[in-house]
């Protein structure tokens, strides 16, 4: 019964339903605008002057991946669909292939910034993943099968790529084969544990790798996306209550564990944290804190050690967060991407244990508001960051609770599952940040100022993307739209 229950609340989501062709591109004036030090505090300082627009993808997207090649062309991952556009949006095509359509659950999508590979994982059932990639913009593609083995699920599955390291598999001489020009991790959760595995030849076929740790806790020990840095380190991050992150130095020959941020927890029910690295290889791991803010560690040494007092991302008037997504430039600057309410905590049902609402957002409820942050820091290594966070959203992306847990959702007029486990925030060539979620407001719901958790059960792609501001490369300066 045990193993019952835990199949019936993996995550992930099967099949989909058509949104339809108006694809509008709109630019919204900012309505709310945060400059705070590392305490989530406003100070004094003027805010970066920027712009977000955003794009409908027309088709349902919970748990989107996004990439952007060097040609321009961006690439929305959800459900069984590869959307792209290469005019910034103004227009989506579905560029999936035959190669990896059909029915899926858990779906990722990676673009490899040094290759311009883009891979799109679908799994299959509880055993089987297929990794697809195209070396073409999404033209033609190629795809082969991983099976997790005898011990069953193949579940949370994550790739990414990175450099190879002077300690790493094939430099090591571990292989003796012509290695691709870049390693690709593929990692995903298991009944015993999270698996990681490196491929050799470009994602083709994952023959090295394993458990690399067991479940940690009773939410599941499952883990967020993986994140590599310039020098070739690699970190993944399980859902633990203590922030923790795995870290490999040599390709994933072998890991280790450290955990920081002794000053805050995390929530329970928890989401999956995530790390960024700057082009200097230093280490941005963010999460949501017990108190519901996002919260960040820093790491100056390829992750051997971190700080152990944590800094706050989030303005303490965001007293709700969940999904923390980031991407990191030059040296110090970083975007995070999250969603956040400002809504009194005596709006929400009381907490699994009877005490008022805390800001847990699994347990929200009523009137309670979600919408999109954006936040830039260009001094993140400083002793005294400063983060300037807009709310990008005009309307709500979500009334009332969103399902941390996936065994424990609450049936509100519809599962307040459908935005699923993450959304995603990557940056192109230029430094420019482009931001994908699922929208669970839409229609009637974002009009109607009265709207209920029952009208908010949406799950529209969305792209946000910076219009207007600083670059997260400093060579590149401030950027406009293209």
């Amino acid at each position: 019964m045990s193993v019952l229950i835990l199949l019936a609340s993996l995550s992930g989501c099967f099949g989909e339903d058509e949104v339809g062709d108006d694809i509008p591109v709109v630019s919204e004036e900012q309505k709310r605008i945060f400059v705070t030090g590392p305490d989530g505090v406003s100070i004094d300082v003027e805010p970066l002057q920027m712009v977000f627009n955003f794009s409908e993808i027309g088709e349902n997207a919970p748990e989107p991946s996004i990439g952007v090649t060097s040609t321009g062309c961006i690439f929305f991952i959800a459900l069984e669909k590869v959307m792209r556009s290469c005019d910034y949006g103004e227009s989506w095509e579905d560029v999936t292939g035959p190669a990896c359509s059909f029915t899926t659950s858990d779906p990722y999508g990676w673009v490899d910034p040094v290759t311009d590979r883009i891979f799109n994982v679908q799994m299959q059932g509880l055993e089987t993943s297929w990794i697809c990639w195209s070396d073409n913009d999404g033209a033609s593609w190629a795809g082969n099968p991983h099976n997790s083995g005898t011990t069953p699920i193949n579940d949370h599955i994550k790739l990414a790529t990175g450099p190879w390291t002077d300690t790493g598999y094939g430099l090591a001489g571990q292989i003796s084969q012509t290695l691709y020009e870049t390693a690709v991790y593929y990692c995903y959760n298991k009944l015993v544990g999270i698996f990681c595995f490196t491929s050799f030849d470009g994602g083709a076929s994952f023959e090295v790798g394993g458990q690399i740790v067991g479940l940690a806790t009773t939410n599941g020990g499952l883990h967020g996306a993986i994140s590599t840095a310039p020098d070739g380190t690699v970190y993944v991050t399980p859902r633990v209550a203590t922030p923790t992150v795995i870290v490999s130095d040599d390709n994933g020959f072998s890991w280790f564990e450290r955990t920081m941020g002794d000053d805050t927890s995390t929530p329970n029910p928890r989401k999956n944290s995530e790390v960024a690295t700057d082009s200097a290889s230093n280490a941005y791991h963010v999460w949501t804190g017990a108190d519901e803010g996002i919260y960040m560690s820093r790491s100056t040494d390829s992750g051997q050690t971190w700080e152990q007092e944590s800094i706050r991302i989030s303005p303490i008037e965001v007293i709700s967060s969940v999904f923390p997504q980031t991407s990191a430039g030059d040296e110090g600057r970083i975007a995070i991407a999250y969603l956040g309410s400002e809504n009194s905590t005596e709006l929400g049902l009381p907490n699994i244990d009877g005490s008022p609402w805390d800001g847990n957002a699994h347990y929200a409820t009523g009137n309670v508001s979600y919408h999109l942050y954006i936040t830039y820091s260009l001094n993140a290594l400083d002793e005294n960051p400063v983060f300037h966070t807009y709310r990008v959203t005009d309307d709500p992306v979500q009334i009332g609770s969103i399902c941390l847990n996936s065994g424990d959702c609450r049936d509100i007029g519809g599962s307040n599952r459908n935005l699923l486990d993450f959304n995603d925030l990557h940056i192109d060539k230029e430094g420019r940040v482009y931001v994908a979620i699922a929208d669970g407001c839409t229609g009637p719901c974002s009009t109607n100022a009265n709207a209920t958790p029952e009208d908010s059960r949406s799950r529209l792609g969305v792209m946000w993307f910076l219009t207007k501001g600083p670059s997260l490369y400093t060579d590149f300066g401030e950027l406009t739209r293209p």
